[in-house]
């Protein structure tokens, strides 16, 4: 999840790189998944790995039986000095007979700061925390249910923690160092490397899928994995995604923000009259944001005239009372819509998703200050519920370290890199697209997300090059908001778009061209991103 530092605000000063870290080679003998159990390098404070059994009889009456391993990986420097452990959850199943090597996928969420639990038992994991409807009580259950929506039966599942979340850590307690875009990356790509090479799994169909700055990770992890330690991706889920940060919190006077959200005001207001939106529905706010809209925004809010135009229309479509709209100018900000769409209950809209509510604390203040319903709340019962999924189900216990899910000093010390430009991770798509023409990306959205809007995704795909005949990027958009999983048709339709997208690119893989006269080598996989 994400919570996101305003770029007026962003570091000029690049932190100090981490020193170059290699995966440490696991054992090369003995039975995958096990091997991570032996102890590595001096130094190390997790706990060994466990292993467990385990099995889910999903609502449609299939059964999956899995293999669990909770555990860390460590990565040493060139010296072999222990530099971090990543803390790691991985569900796996033996493939059927005949069958060739189960795909791997890793998952990461974002943030920056942010535990891979949401994804874990949110979205594609076995088991799931419910977490749907109109509200969250940060005091519900935490007992985990079997998840209709997992992506266990088409791929192996690899959760990773980055540095400072979860329970992943940095071993001289200077986390900091690892806290910017290009270290990040290279951490995450070596903690990646580290666990095919320790559970051989090198030959394996290889994918990424990354939840908010996790979506903006995906391309600089797969580029680092090609060209750094000589492992390609065969495709990545982008799970609503910051790809240029210049889009996302434009100052006021540039128009782009009011553009990119409009359609997703619009999404808002059709669930709030009852209709599930479809980019049907939203053809219209669609065409007007990046038309008439634009060109009345650009003559300025000196203009009487276009003013006027564009507040009726915007208030239409937003379904907001008309003089809210135009004492804005029809330049809407997410937190005055958060607040304003059921102001009369005295309730607060998520920006995360507009169809989820809470009590506004001071709601006859003319300004409040209010946690998000959505992304507060769901705090205390997703920590509960992994630190109760590690200790009971997965037999991994840390007494004496804290579970971070949302580590607010990540967030708040993470260096953005010097230079002129806001942070972008649409050069290296590009690059991972151009260079392997069987790689396929999926950018997944909801409808109703105000923090990462869809339409902003929409228009950055529009601009990037087909890279031949077939569609290898494509967007999907959902009902809800930034976590669309939590809704049940929502995390159906994902799910199926996901399970279409690996076929895809297993068939692609398997259609490839073989080297001819190859031979098998023992040459090992560079490994120092």
């Amino acid at each position: 999840m994400t919570r996101f530092t305003a770029l007026a605000t962003v570091l000029a000063l690049v932190l100090a790189a981490p020193a170059p870290l290699r995966a440490e080679a696991g054992p090369q003998s003995g039975p995958p998944q096990r091997q991570a159990e032996q102890r590595g390098p001096d130094g190390r404070k997790l706990p060994p790995d466990a292993t467990t059994e385990h099995s889910v009889t999903l609502p449609d009456g299939r059964t999956l039986a899995f293999t669990a391993v909770a555990g860390s990986l460590p990565l040493v420097d060139e010296a072999g000095k222990l530099q971090a452990e990543i803390a790691y959850i991985a569900f796996t199943r033996p493939a059927r007979q005949g069958e060739a090597e189960r795909p791997v996928t890793f998952a990461l969420n974002g943030g920056p700061g942010a535990a891979s639990a949401y994804l874990n038992i949110g979205a594609i994991g076995p088991w799931r925390l419910p977490a749907d409807g109109a509200s969250i009580s940060p005091s519900q259950p935490v007992a985990l249910v079997p998840n209709d929506g997992t992506w266990l039966d088409f791929t192996d599942l690899v959760f990773i923690d980055p540095v400072g979340t979860g329970y992943s850590r940095a071993a001289d307690g200077d986390a900091k160092k690892y806290w910017s875009i290009d270290s990040d990356a290279s951490v995450l790509a070596a903690a990646i490397a580290r666990y095919l090479r320790a559970n051989e799994r090198m030959g394996a169909p290889k994918f990424f899928v990354g939840e908010s700055y996790g979506g903006f990770r995906g391309p600089l992890i797969a580029s680092k994995l090609q060209e750094d330690v000589g492992v390609g991706l065969s495709g990545m889920v982008l799970l609503s995604p910051v790809l240029d940060f210049g889009w996302l919190q434009p100052p006021r006077t540039n128009p782009w923000g009011y553009v990119t959200r409009l359609p997703s005001f619009a999404a808002a207001a059709l669930e709030r009259r009852g209709t599930v939106p479809t980019r049907g529905h939203l053809a219209e706010a669609e065409s007007y944001a990046t038309g008439a809209y634009l060109t009345d925004l650009l003559k300025g809010p000196g203009d009487p005239e276009a003013v006027s135009r564009l507040s009726d229309r915007v208030a239409a479509l937003a379904g907001l009372d008309p003089g809210f709209v135009r004492a804005q100018a029809g330049r809407l900000t997410s937190h005055s819509v958060q607040r304003e769409i059921d102001r009369r209950a005295g309730r607060v809209a998520s920006a995360y998703d507009t169809g989820v509510t809470g009590w506004d604390p001071e709601p006859n203040a003319p300004h409040s200050g209010f946690e998000d319903p959505l992304l507060t709340a769901i705090q205390a019962p997703l920590t509960s519920a992994m630190i109760d999924l590690y200790g009971k189900r997965l037999n991994w216990r840390v007494p004496n370290m804290r579970y971070e899910l949302l580590n607010g000093a990540v967030n708040r010390g993470w260096s953005w890199g010097g230079g002129r430009s806001a942070p972008e991770s649409v050069g290296a798509l590009r690059g991972v697209l151009a260079l392997d023409g069987n790689f396929r990306v999926l950018v997944a959205h909801g409808f109703t997300d105000l923090v990462t809007p869809y339409f902003t995704s929409k228009l950055i795909i529009d601009q990037m090059p087909s890279y031949g005949p077939e569609k290898r990027l494509s967007l999907a958009v959902y009902p809800g908001g930034h976590m669309f999983y939590s809704r049940p048709d929502a995390r159906a339709a994902f799910r199926q778009d996901v399970a279409d997208l690996y076929a895809s690119a297993l068939k692609a893989r398997a259609s490839a061209p073989q080297p001819q006269g190859a031979r098998p080598t023992n040459e090992t996989h560079k490994d120092m991103p």
